[in-house]
């Protein structure tokens, strides 16, 4: 929309490797949270806010001073301009409307990322990602390790992933599971890495966290377990029956939430569901990328 002009992404320095994957950026501008920045000079002729509603966000990016700033109504922060802010919309829909309101082009479907070309990994592995950022998206343990049991008994290659931080819960599902302490990749493996190992990969399976999105964006075959987050806001693209979103919610979830355990939707989910999904992923069989 604005060609010539430098694009600058603010966000956590950790995503640069990342980040080189979606093209089209020039610079990354590091951002942690929403405490204070300092923003390149000049100020931009163009901030876009594509981080919340604000008013929290939209006073951050005021103060790069920039000529213009798009961003969804939000009278608290000084900004009537823009539409307004639905609730129950899907994230990738609710930026699309965001940037169509202000004339800028976006393409809901252009969710690819590019393939790291430096990585190397072993194709066709089957990707267990038990951890999540919060205990409520976290399926317990000794399901995954019921899954991926079952899973290599049906002659898939299993592999456990997870941050340092997440190489207990990594083990003890590969423990669970009977898989050699090679399967555990938590801790092993940087962002750039994990992209090249989901982008080859024969499926993953995942709460609703990172990986899944990397599925998304590889068209690798996934199976997204939800549960505070319903897949109309964050799951898969449903058009895609290569991933499948399994969430079991009922109304009235939200009051059944007990701190530090899955939220009811997620505890609802059975290995048969996940088990289930897996096949019905890979039945179908997605349109892969080219290497690279």
């Amino acid at each position: 929309a604005f060609p010539g002009e430098e694009l600058c992404l603010a966000a956590p320095a950790w995503l640069a490797p990342l980040v080189e994957l979606v093209g089209g950026v020039d610079r990354l501008v590091p951002v942690a949270g929403l405490g204070p920045v300092r923003w390149p000079v000049p100020a931009p002729r163009v901030a876009v806010n594509l981080h919340g509603r604000g008013p929290q966000s939209h006073r951050l990016l005021a103060t790069a001073e920039p000529a213009r700033l798009l961003g969804f109504a939000c009278p608290e922060a000084g900004h009537d301009d823009g539409p307004g802010w639905r609730r129950d919309e899907h994230e990738v829909h609710r930026w699309c409307r965001l940037l169509h309101w202000y004339g800028v082009p976006a393409d809901r479907d252009d969710l690819a990322l590019r393939v790291p070309a430096d990585r190397t990994c072993d194709p066709g592995v089957t990707i267990v990602h038990p951890g999540a950022k919060t205990p409520d998206r976290r399926w317990p343990t000794r399901r995954w390790a019921q899954v991926a049991a079952a899973l290599a008994a049906g002659g898939h290659r299993v592999v456990v992933t997870g941050s340092a931080a997440e190489r207990d819960l990594a083990g003890r599902v590969a423990v669970g599971a009977g898989l050699p302490a090679s399967a555990v990749l938590a801790g092993r493996t940087d962002l750039a890495d994990l992209a090249g190992l989901v982008a080859a990969a024969r499926i993953v399976l995942s709460g609703d966290t990172g990986i899944a999105h990397l599925a998304t964006g590889y068209g690798t075959p996934s199976v997204v377990l939800l549960g505070p987050q319903p897949p109309w806001r964050w799951g898969p693209p449903p058009e895609r029956p290569w991933h499948r979103a399994v969430w079991r919610g009922v109304a009235g979830d939200d009051a059944g939430v007990v701190p530090g355990a899955p939220h009811p939707a997620l505890a609802r989910v059975t290995v048969d569901d996940v088990l289930a999904a897996v096949a019905d992923a890979l039945a179908v069989g997605p349109p892969r990328r080219p290497a690279g």
